[in-house]
């Protein structure tokens, strides 16, 4: 049996014809079939946001996500808003648009579409995804304002109240074919693993926004394709006193009202990983099982010492996420095997979580070096260090001599100077064009000298952070 897609678009309900490509992206289709070219495509690798979109939720949460990584069988059941679907209360333009045009924040245009979207999005958001109108802006690039008159606009903006859009009945498990194409949809854990174990050689999609590129950029169409978004259990997040538990399909956008205490380090590196359309779709899970030396969420795992539930026909283990990274891209997933959820330890007293980014731009920028820290202190010396680092080798990793180094000593800034010292016999960076080997080797040592004020002074350490 083959389903047919549907999703309410600009607050209607919309059937997809059954002979699209369900890997299509949604800015194809929106730019192609849909007959709605007011979304652009700037760089198809979600980094310039001209074809931003928001999907609205029934709780009346506006996510916005990139349009060119987002494929349309995952879209199925969601609401959509493109700027096409803004309009004022007479209907007329929207008064972010009137706001945009009246502070001069437009120039060639081509980014406006997106950079109204972010705007809408920006207007109903809350908490710490919310306030910042830079934070907002981070996925939005334009080459002709230099951004003062779009931020101008951004701080006149309020909500316009627009209430969440239809629901979808009937939305479940569902199964795409077009061509020599499908797109299975499971919508439990059981269905999950048992297409897994039939298709081996699937496309396991979680939020998309690696894999997304291979159909964006790359323009290949996969045989098959099991997105896991719509199962319950890898879209559930459990916090308690001693851990936080993240399905591993929960989108970023979710986590930082969980990421409190002593897991505020992890909320700070989580608002500079990509942007918040990135964030909107992107997963810990689908972090993981890329396996990529430069993730920036790996090295917080390791340091947390995090661990993984892990499940196949066969039933379920856990392990160790140090234990789960084998190499370049490589993990311990055996084909029939999913990644359903990581358990994050809370950091108890005594102990300091750190996390760091180096990277040629602050906002959406790939890590030249990244690192998660995690210190324990005891009678004024280091009882326990668990220092990981990315980019600094073919997959993150933790620096056992600089550990050995530190644990046992004075907290001192000698101390860290040492390990750092030794983080050359753990690490050999590669050369390539975020930085040489020289450069990161350096940039790693630093972090690390920089981890004793961390411990020590944290509000030297921020204010020198933020230069």
């Amino acid at each position: 049996m083959t389903d047919c897609i549907t999703l309410v678009l600009n607050g209607r309900p919309v059937t997809l014809a059954p002979d699209l490509s369900p890997t299509m992206t949604l800015l194809d289709w929106l730019r192609g079939p849909a007959g709605l070219p007011g979304t652009k495509e700037g760089c198809a690798e979600g980094d310039c946001g001209a074809c931003t979109v928001v999907l609205e939720g029934q709780d009346g949460s506006r996510t916005p996500v990139n349009a060119c990584l987002a494929m349309l069988g995952q879209l199925h059941g969601q609401a959509i808003r493109t700027v096409e679907g803004l309009r004022g209360p007479d209907g007329g333009p929207h008064p972010i648009q009137r706001l945009l045009a009246e502070a001069d924040a437009t120039q060639c245009g081509f980014c406006t579409p997106g950079v109204a979207m972010a705007a809408w999005a920006h207007a109903r958001t809350g908490g710490p995804e919310g306030g910042d109108v830079h934070e907002a802006l981070a996925g939005n690039l334009c080459r002709c304002t230099g951004y003062r008159p779009i931020t101008d606009a951004f701080a006149a903006i309020v909500d316009d109240g627009a209430p969440q859009p239809p629901a979808l009945p009937g939305i479940g498990g569902a199964r795409f074919a077009a061509g020599d194409q499908v797109f299975h949809r499971p919508a439990s854990l059981a269905d999950l693993l048992a297409l897994r174990a039939a298709h081996p050689g699937a496309w396991l999609l979680a939020g998309g926004t690696d894999l997304g590129l291979r159909v964006s950029e790359h323009r290949e169409r996969p045989a098959a394709v099991i997105h896991a978004g719509a199962v319950p259990e890898l879209q559930a997040l459990v916090a308690d006193a001693a851990a936080l538990t993240i399905g591993a399909a929960v989108p970023y956008a979710r986590l930082p009202p969980l990421l409190d205490g002593g897991l505020a380090p992890l909320g700070a590196l989580l608002s500079r990983l990509g942007s918040r359309q990135i964030r909107g779709m992107g997963t810990l899970g689908g972090n993981l099982g890329t396996a990529s030396p430069i993730g920036d969420m790996l090295p917080p795992l390791l340091a947390l010492d995090a661990t993984l539930r892990i499940a196949s026909p066969r039933g379920e283990r856990e392990q160790r996420v140090q234990d789960f990274l084998l190499g370049y891209r490589r993990t311990t997933l055996a084909p029939d095997e999913v990644i359903v959820s990581v358990r994050l330890p809370r950091p108890r007293p005594g102990e300091h979580l750190a996390c760091e980014k180096v990277s040629k731009r602050h906002d959406q920028d790939i890590s030249a070096v990244a690192a998660g820290f995690l210190l324990r202190v005891e009678g004024g010396r280091v009882a326990c260090a668990r220092l990981a680092f990315g980019g600094m080798g073919p997959m993150a990793a933790r620096a056992p001599a600089a550990e050995a180094r530190l644990t046992g000593k004075l907290l001192a800034p000698a101390s860290f100077e040492d390990a750092a010292e030794d983080l050359a016999k753990d690490f050999s960076p590669l050369t390539d064009w975020r930085g040489s080997a020289a450069y990161r080797l350096a940039a790693a040592q630093g972090l690390l000298r920089r981890l004793y004020w961390r411990v020590t002074k944290p509000e030297l350490a921020a204010e020198v952070h933020a230069l």
